[in-house]
C-alpha cells in the first residue's frame, strides 16, 4: 500500500491501464508536454509518447468527437475536458452520439471512452471554474457518470470506468485533488461502478453525498456524535448507475434522510436520491428528507464559502431532524 493524495491515484491509474493495455490513449487541452492543467497526466506523455498521450485544440466538442471515433475504430480513449464548466459545447457529442450508440446500432457498436474531468467548487475559481454539472448528465440513458471521494476509489473506479464497455463520465473533484491522502493499493484493482460505500456507520440519521461533499459529511457525523446523534455516512460513488440498495437499507434503519451536494438545489441529484427514499421507504420514515446543497444561483467568487455547504449546515439540518 502506498500512500497517495486523489490526484496521484488518477495519475496511477492510468499509467497502470497504458501500460496494460495499448489501445488506451489520453487527449485534451495541455495533457502531454505540461502533465494537464492540475498535473494528472504528468509523465504520461515521457513514457508513452506522443502518440498515445495527445494534446488537442481549445475546442472540446473535437476532443469528445475524436475519441468517440477512436472508440468506434477499437482504441480506449480517455479525453480530459479540462474543466467540467467548459464541458458544454460537447454536450450534444456526449449525450447524443457516444450515450446512444449502443442502442441506435442494435448492440453492433459500443464508446468504450472514459471522459475525465474536474468538478466543484473549492479553489476559488469563481463561476466558470466551479460548477457541478453531474445531473445534466445523469439524465442520459447509457451514459455511465462516477465521482470518487478517496484515493483509493479515485484508482479503483478510474481502471473500472476504462475497461467498462460504455462511455463513463469521470468527474473529479478538485477541491480534495491535493488535499485528501489515504492508502491505495499498488497495482492492478478496481472498485465496482454502481456499489455505494458506508464511510461511517450510525442509527439516527442517514447522510448522503459523493465527492468532496463526503468529507464534509464526516466531519458533520463527527460533530453530532458530540451532540449524542449517531450518523451514518454513505458515498454513493456513482450517480449513474446508483445503489438504491444500500441507500434504502440505511434510511431504513435509521428512519432519517440528509443528501448533501454542492450543485445548485433545484433539480441537483439529490432530488433524484430524495425521490428514490420517498418512493421506497416513506413508511420508515420520521421526518421529512433534508437536502443541503449550493445556492440557485451562478456560483461566487467572494462568497464562495457561503454557498458551498460545510458541516454547520448539515449538523443543522440532522438537528432540525432530530426535533421534528
Amino acid at each position: 500500500m502506498a500512500t497517495m493524495t486523489l490526484l496521484q491515484a488518477i495519475n496511477d491509474g492510468l499509467r497502470l491501464e497504458m501500460g496494460r493495455d495499448d489501445r488506451v490513449v489520453v487527449l485534451g487541452e495541455d495533457v502531454g508536454l505540461n502533465g494537464g492543467v492540475f498535473r494528472a497526466t504528468q509523465g504520461l506523455f515521457e513514457e508513452f509518447g506522443g502518440d498515445r498521450v495527445m494534446d488537442t485544440p481549445l475546442a472540446e466538442s473535437g476532443i469528445i468527437g475524436t475519441a468517440i471515433g477512436m472508440a468506434l475504430y477499437g482504441l480506449v480513449p480517455v479525453p480530459e475536458i479540462q474543466f467540467s464548466d467548459f464541458i458544454y459545447p460537447a454536450f450534444d457529442q456526449i449525450v447524443s452520439e457516444a450515450a446512444k450508440m449502443r442502442y441506435r446500432s442494435g448492440g453492433e457498436f459500443t464508446v468504450p471512452m472514459t471522459i475525465r474531468t474536474p468538478i466543484g467548487g473549492g479553489i476559488r475559481g469563481g463561476h466558470y471554474h466551479s460548477q457541478s454539472p453531474e445531473a445534466y448528465f445523469a439524465h442520459t440513458p447509457g451514459l455511465k457518470v462516477v465521482v470518487p471521494s478517496t484515493p483509493e476509489d479515485a484508482k479503483g473506479l478510474l481502471l473500472a470506468s476504462i475497461r467498462d464497455p460504455d462511455p463513463v463520465l469521470f468527474m473529479e473533484p478538485k477541491a480534495i485533488y491535493r488535499n485528501t491522502k489515504g492508502e491505495v493499493p499498488e497495482g492492478d484493482f478496481t472498485v465496482p461502478l454502481g456499489k455505494a460505500r458506508i464511510v461511517r456507520e450510525g442509527t439516527d440519521a442517514t447522510l448522503v453525498a459523493w465527492g468532496a461533499m463526503v468529507p464534509v459529511a464526516e466531519k458533520a457525523a463527527e460533530a453530532c456524535a458530540g451532540d449524542g446523534v449517531s450518523v451514518e455516512v454513505l458515498d454513493v460513488r456513482s450517480i449513474i448507475p446508483l445503489d438504491e440498495e444500500t441507500i434504502l437499507e440505511s434510511v431504513k434503519k435509521t428512519g432519517r434522510a440528509v443528501v448533501v451536494y454542492e450543485a445548485p438545489k433545484s433539480c441537483g441529484f439529490g432530488a433524484e436520491i430524495s425521490a428514490v427514499i420517498a418512493e421506497k421507504a416513506i413508511e420508515y420514515l420520521e421526518g421529512p428528507i433534508a437536502r443541503v446543497a449550493g445556492f440557485d444561483t451562478p456560483f461566487p467568487y467572494t462568497l464562495e464559502h457561503m454557498y458551498l455547504p460545510d458541516d454547520g449546515r448539515v449538523r443543522q439540518a440532522i438537528k432540525d431532524l432530530m426535533e421534528f
